[in-house]
């Protein structure tokens, strides 16, 4: 696999938030995407020795670096273009800041944000920027 990519949790809506906001805000579309629940992302996580089935992390891969929690997020705001970069700068905080701080929201995100119960459907425009394309099942389906 080449470039750079963002694996997300489709199915937290506050991730989806961060995949559509990169979506407007990717203009030279540095990114594929791939979603935790797919079988590249869940490859990806079971390399990284991540649990496959609670997605507590987004994972970036950025200049051949694989980031994890808020320097995944960090890498990802320094590839875009405009000021964006600025937010970048919170990776220099300290471990000790910014890993609690991350596992709070991480912990409690769907109780904060919410959570669908079936995986964005992109369009044939933004599915060409999917490294793994694989539309979810429907949960409810028996």
């Amino acid at each position: 696999m080449t470039g750079d990519l963002i694996v997300f949790d489709g199915e937290c809506v506050l991730c989806s938030h961060f995949f559509q906001f990169m979506l407007r805000h990717d203009t030279l579309q540095r990114f594929s995407f791939a979603t935790a629940q797919s079988g590249l992302g869940q490859e990806l996580y079971r390399k990284l020795g991540l649990p496959t089935d609670a997605f507590e992390t987004n994972l970036v891969i950025f200049d051949g670096q694989t980031y994890q929690r808020l320097d995944a997020f960090a890498a990802a705001m320094r590839a875009l273009p405009g000021p964006w970069w600025l937010l970048g700068l919170c990776r220099f905080l300290p471990g000790f800041v910014k890993d609690p701080l991350y596992h709070l929201v991480a912990r409690n995100r769907y109780r904060l944000f919410g959570r669908t119960e079936t995986c964005l459907v992109p369009g044939s425009d933004i599915r060409a920027r999917f490294l793994d394309w694989e539309p979810m099942q429907d949960k409810t389906a028996p």
